[in-house]
């Protein structure tokens, strides 16, 4: 196993390498950039739409002064960007040091990887010039309260009721949850937010429950438990919409899984044997039923921190890690965007190899040494 491991982590740097590059180099065609940005505030238009002439500057970090191969023999660096005819070229140079647009793309890139290998992400282009680890340090509790409630009520709620749907199969339980299960799973989570807070918080009937914010004005003057009632309270509605499709799939997958086990020869040697249903259930079913389980943990954790409560935050105005990720394409702060992507890359990769030690864990007979990485 300690071979394994060793394997995983030294495999890391590749995949990071690959990634980072891959994204880096979509950026560099991506329309629009930091500048264009400047130029629409200084002009009073908005740069979300900017393209520059033959992509030269919507790219990550700058693009080093790149026309896209248009020739500026006269020297004017203002017309490499929509929008800049007419202001002084020298302003314009100024910009790009500014933003390291001065510098080839793959000096860029180098010095990227280079810095990010010691965790110096550098500063946000527009939000006040801040250190990017601040800027994350500031919207991570947001995030993670929504992330962590979200994976414990539904593994909490999705394994037993995986498990009783497995035993009760083919049941009416079964079937009636299995319904309600499925419809849950397709209603878009964004949907049942835009309902929620239309309906239950002030948009045209009811004002329940706040928005905006995790707590109220004053809460830390509060008690334990009248902090995390205060602390539910705000969070209700926006878990609720995130949580209502997570049931589904992990749902079925504890069923389907504890069904294939159940079948199996062992299953019926031990009952033979005498033991109880829940001991033939809890004592070796569940333990060969949980690896499937223990194998989608990485997705749903990354996804639960980030991906999945991006439209959730914005429509709830949640300032969290989803939102400073949307507003950073909108914007086309760069620093942000990779370093997020960075850093939740190289989370999702150690949670994998987590992942897999947990499986030698929950089942010793597994040996990923036996097999190539």
């Amino acid at each position: 196993m300690a071979a394994y491991l060793l394997k995983r982590l030294l495999l890391i740097i590749p995949t990071l390498f690959g990634i980072m590059l891959i994204n880096f180099v979509i950026i560099q065609f991506a329309p629009g950039g930091p500048i264009e940005q400047v130029i629409a505030e200084l002009s009073g238009t908005s740069a979300g739409a900017t393209s520059s002439v033959g992509g030269g500057s919507g790219d990550g970090l700058g693009s080093g002064g790149q026309a896209g191969g248009l020739d500026n023999a006269a020297g004017d660096t203002s017309s490499k960007y929509r929008g800049a005819q007419g202001l002084d070229p020298e302003f314009i140079k100024e910009l790009e040091v500014q933003f390291g647009f001065d510098k080839p793309a793959h000096e860029r890139f180098l010095l990227m990887v280079y810095n990010y290998l010691t965790f110096n992400f550098g500063t946000s282009y527009f939000q006040d010039h801040k250190p990017i680890l601040e800027l994350i340090q500031d919207k991570l509790p947001v995030s993670m309260t929504l992330g962590l409630c979200m994976l414990l009520i539904s593994y909490f709620i999705s394994i037993p009721l995986g498990i009783r749907k497995a035993v009760s199969d083919g049941s009416r339980f079964d079937v009636w949850t299995s319904g309600a299960l499925v419809i849950g799973y397709a209603l878009p989570g964004f949907m049942v937010g835009v309902f929620l807070l239309v309906v239950f918080a002030g948009g045209s009937f009811y004002q329940i429950f706040p928005i905006g914010k995790l707590s109220s004005d004053g809460a830390e003057q509060l008690s334990l438990i009248s902090w995390i009632l205060d602390r539910a309270w705000h969070i209700t509605l926006p878990l609720f919409a995130m949580i209502i499709g997570a049931f589904t799939t992990l749902t079925f997958l504890t069923k389907n899984s504890f069904i294939d086990e159940i079948r199996k020869q062992y299953v019926l040697t031990a009952r033979s044997k005498g033991l109880t249903e829940n001991s033939v259930l809890y004592g070796h079913i569940f333990r060969n039923a949980m690896l499937i389980i223990i194998a989608g943990f990485p997705g749903a954790f990354v996804s639960a921190f980030f991906t999945g409560s991006l439209l959730i935050e914005v429509i709830f105005s949640l300032d969290g890690l989803g939102l400073l990720g949307f507003e950073s394409v909108i914007k086309r702060d760069y620093p942000v965007v990779f370093a997020t992507l960075y850093i939740f890359t190289l989370l999702g990769l150690v949670v994998h190899l987590i992942t897999d030690f947990i499986y030698t864990l929950v089942d010793p007979r597994i040996d990923f040494e036996s097999r190539e990485v």
